[in-house]
């Protein structure tokens, strides 16, 4: 047998055919383990599934970008449809390329400087909220706070439903098919979740359609947004009130979330680095001196920036990224079969020590010009790449930067000692329980 014909290295079936992959303990040690072991391509299964894991740069950047065409999503988005339709995370094809055109002016500088103001203003009413001494659960304030800014910024609105995202992972399940089709509890709270969403985004929808008033947020760019090349080959240029409502929750659902497990990773590492808590109250008071920021001085906190992209390595929020292969393609030595499923993790890349030595360590120096320069581009993807990159990226880092900047600008949060801090590796990279922490005033 020619090698490229070959298996790659990994853990083999057992006599049941149903794989090793340990879905009920801890796939980001199983996972960094076999990558550890087994090097750049591993194979392993899951049932019927052939799953092959891409743990090198030259790799990702053939599965992301250069063959992308040649891959559709993954499991995860396979299932995600039950929840987020036909939104730009799940769409395939010409009706995504369609969407992604509709969507990219939402997303442009200009607008974010505006999203920028409804940022600020939340994250300075959440500051001022604290008080010296108080006991609070950072994750907990993180993500109220980002599901506030999401309703604001996406519908002019504070009316905002995170149930049903919370119980998304049951859709990930192995069969989870079957799982729909039975009387169980979670997946019909799920679908009751599912149905309320639906209800107030439709009704959001009709409102704004019925007044054609552009209150300045996403929704009103999508529902102006109009597709040029589409009108010309004859078929609807704006979007239907089933895309809006497929679009608007994935960007409510999918932004929240990643935003806020970022912020709560950063208080949790600035908490246990001084040095770098330190630097970071210098920059804001010398940019700053005193005044909230605003969109313009984002270019001018470099060293916060750097603070967020070290958090990202560090915890990324998606943790891995999944491709479905429509033909057979090679990765090195090895072909990989048609319908395989291809995955990338941020999570085992990022903490490659061969890019990133002394992974473990929390390093914002490692995000200078001159060290992005020297890395391979594609050993760092927390927002994906090639067509699928994250389309809301610009929005992240604007809003990481300046909630990070408005609290720390008047508190540091001291993390309470013996608590057992862990990542839970589900749609998101998210904490597995509370992370109490004490608010204390920056001086």
């Amino acid at each position: 047998m020619s090698t490229a014909t070959a298996l790659p290295p990994g853990p083999r079936a057992n006599l049941f055919g149903l794989g090793l992959f340990p879905l009920g303990r801890d796939p980001l040690r199983y996972m960094t383990q076999l990558a550890e072991r087994c090097g750049d391509i591993v194979y392993f299964r899951s049932g019927r599934e052939r799953f092959f894991l891409l743990n090198h740069p030259d790799h990702i950047k053939d599965l992301l970008v250069t063959s992308a065409r040649k891959f559709a999503k993954g499991r995860a988005l396979e299932r995600s449809r039950l929840l987020l339709g036909q939104g730009l995370l799940t769409s395939e094809g010409d009706f995504h390329l369609r969407q992604r055109r509709l969507m990219q002016p939402v997303f442009h500088r200009q607008r974010i400087a505006g999203y920028a103001e409804a940022m600020v203003a939340f994250a300075a009413r959440l500051r001022e909220r604290w008080s010296n001494g108080q006991v609070i659960d950072i994750h907990q304030q993180m993500t109220a706070l980002t599901l506030a800014i999401a309703g604001k910024t996406l519908f002019d609105a504070d009316e905002a439903i995170s149930e049903a995202f919370s119980l998304f992972h049951l859709t990930l399940m192995p069969f989870s098919e079957l799982l729909e089709k039975i009387p169980f509890s979670p997946i019909r709270k799920l679908h009751r979740s599912r149905q309320r969403l639906d209800r107030i985004i439709y009704r959001i929808i009709e409102s704004r359609r019925h007044s054609g008033e552009d209150r300045g947020d996403l929704l009103s760019m999508l529902l102006r947004a109009q597709d040029e090349e589409s009108s010309a080959q004859g078929a609807p240029a704006r979007m239907t009130n089933e895309q809006l409502r497929d679009e608007c929750l994935t960007l409510f659902l999918a932004g929240h979330e990643t935003t806020a497990n970022a912020l709560t990773w950063a208080w949790y590492l600035l908490a246990q680095n001084p040095q770098v808590e330190a630097a970071l109250h210098a920059e804001i008071d010398s940019v700053l001196a005193g005044r909230l920021p605003n969109f313009d001085d984002l270019d001018r906190l470099t060293y916060t920036e750097q603070i967020v992209a070290e958090t990202l390595r560090l915890y990324p929020p998606a943790w891995i990224v999944g491709r479905r292969a429509l033909e057979e393609h090679q990765f090195g030595p090895y072909k990989i079969p048609p319908r395989s499923l291809v995955a990338a993790s941020q999570w085992i890349t990022h903490h490659d020590s061969r890019y990133f030595p002394e992974p473990s360590k929390f390093d914002p120096a490692r995000w200078t010009p001159a060290a992005r320069a020297a890395r391979h581009k594609f050993c760092y993807f927390p927002f994906a790449a090639g067509p699928r990159q994250c389309i809301g990226e610009g929005f992240a880092w604007a809003e990481a930067v300046l909630v990070l900047t408005i609290v720390a600008q008047r508190w540091r949060l001291e993390l309470i000692p013996h608590q057992k801090i862990e990542a839970k590796p589900v749609i998101t990279l998210r904490p597995a329980g509370p992370v109490m922490m004490v608010v204390r005033p920056k001086n």
